[in-house]
């Protein structure tokens, strides 16, 4: 007589441990515990492996359990973790002064944080200080933390239910190709928007407009890349109003688009720029980089942003191990190049399949947009959902958001040590899920 095996994933007094003293903090834990993680995968209770095509929460640059890092990371717990915040240490000026030598001259002057939110937080205040303004503008598909002031400037999701945010916080539309608002001759017309945009910005604002603060790629937002150009654009529309530029890089930098940072690609240096996530390779880290008058000046004025783990010594050896092992490892060309192989089997999926309706991004950031067929764009939400599912139960980890006016949108984003051989069981995985959650829908995508 055949045994039944029972999952450890289901062992009950953890799941009633789990519902009766965790808060929710948004969507659905999934149904597994995952035991360890290493490299592109991670491992649930019954040893499975699955593949991590997100890298944790967009942020295991390096991949799981790299052991570099886990030897930074040893060393410091046992010798240097953390101090008095008043206190300076070798890993927290060596990454600052790391920091301004891969930056264009203009980020000369950081200060090291824990989490893109609060990242954001401080140079948002620092943008209101050096201005003497108040007013942030933001894209309504924006995601720039859930605290306070990066709250405010976030619109994709979070805003209902906890009374009203900052007074001064706007939004326009970003541009969105697959779905263009602007035409001219048939074709997406950014340059209108963005001049519609600042005109009902002008026409709202208080005269006292601060920053705008954006995501070279928005993540969260449907994985809608900014077309080239448009930051040139949006950083001559700040100028022209005393407005300070934050770009917020905390998924798209350190390499992870085929460039060390993305807004390189565009030849704009951002007045202030937010490091996290990719920066501390899914340990607690962050960055704000800025030059050295603005910070001269928020200085003067009595910039404010006194933590409990600013200026922590153990997170900055680990940025600076990120750092080194990006540069030595030639993992911004590995993230240009292994990201055209994983964009190529994404373009093949599209070809097959009707419902997979764009794919955009670049380098290791791609989004695969899932749509009922191409001719419509008709939003699919609950193949999108049941594709995510059928991508688990092969042992595949994907991440879909699922916005108002758009279809499912995947955000692809393996750990930039991610091989060949990886990418193409991801790619395959993927296509399995397709064509399962298609049939089983009763809406064949092929």
């Amino acid at each position: 007589m055949r045994e039944t095996l029972i999952s450890r994933n289901t062992d009950p007094l953890f799941w009633e441990h789990a519902r009766r003293h965790l808060i929710r903090y948004g969507g659905q834990f999934e149904r597994l515990i995952i035991e360890r993680a290493q490299g592109s995968f991670v491992y649930d209770a019954d040893n499975r492996a699955i593949l991590d095509f997100t890298s944790g929460q967009m942020s295991s640059l390096l991949g799981h359990g790299h052991p570099e890092i886990a030897a930074v990371v040893a060393d410091h717990a046992r010798n240097l973790d953390h101090l008095f915040s008043g206190m300076l240490s070798r890993p927290v000026v060596g990454l600052a002064s790391k920091l301004a030598e891969i930056t264009p001259p203009g980020l000369d002057r950081s200060i090291l944080l824990s989490t893109g939110g609060e990242a954001n937080e401080a140079a948002i205040k620092m943008a209101k200080l050096f201005t003497g303004n108040y007013e942030i503008v933001g894209f309504a598909q924006s995601w720039h933390g859930v605290t306070g002031g990066a709250a405010s400037a976030t619109y994709s999701a979070g805003r209902k239910g906890h009374g009203p945010s900052a007074v001064g916080s706007f939004a326009i539309p970003a541009p969105y190709p697959y779905r263009p608002r602007f035409e001219h001759n048939g074709t997406a017309d950014w340059q209108a928007e963005l001049d519609y945009g600042f005109d009902l910005i002008d026409r709202q604002s208080s005269g006292s407009l601060a920053a705008f603060i954006a995501e070279p790629i928005l993540s969260s937002g449907g994985l809608i890349d900014l077309p080239l150009g448009y930051l040139v654009a949006l950083k001559r529309k700040c100028a022209e109003r005393g407005m300070l530029l934050i770009l917020d890089e905390a998924q798209t930098g350190v390499g992870r688009t085929g460039r060390m940072f993305a807004f390189e690609r565009d030849g704009v240096v951002p007045d202030i720029l937010t490091l996290s996530k990719t920066l501390g390779a899914g340990l607690p880290l962050s960055a704000v980089m800025t030059s050295a008058a603005i910070e001269e000046r928020c200085h003067e004025r009595g910039f404010l942003f006194y933590t409990t783990h600013v200026s922590d010594p153990l997170p900055a050896a680990v940025g600076l191990k990120v750092l080194e092992v990006v540069e030595r490892d030639h993992l911004v060309d590995r993230a240009r190049i292994a990201g055209a192989r994983l964009e190529n089997g994404l373009r093949d999926l599209q070809g097959r399949f009707a419902c997979v309706g764009d794919v955009r991004g670049r380098g290791l950031l791609l989004g695969m947009e899932i749509v009922k067929d191409r001719d419509s764009k008709e939003p699919a939400p609950g193949l999108g959902a049941a594709i995510t599912r059928a991508c688990m139960t092969l042992g595949l980890s994907m991440n879909i958001v699922q916005l108002p006016g758009m279809g499912g949108v995947f955000r692809i984003a393996p750990p930039l040590t991610v091989s060949d051989a990886e990418i193409d069981l991801g790619l395959d995985l993927l296509g399995q899920a397709i064509e399962t959650a298609s049939a089983f829908a009763g809406a064949p995508c092929s």
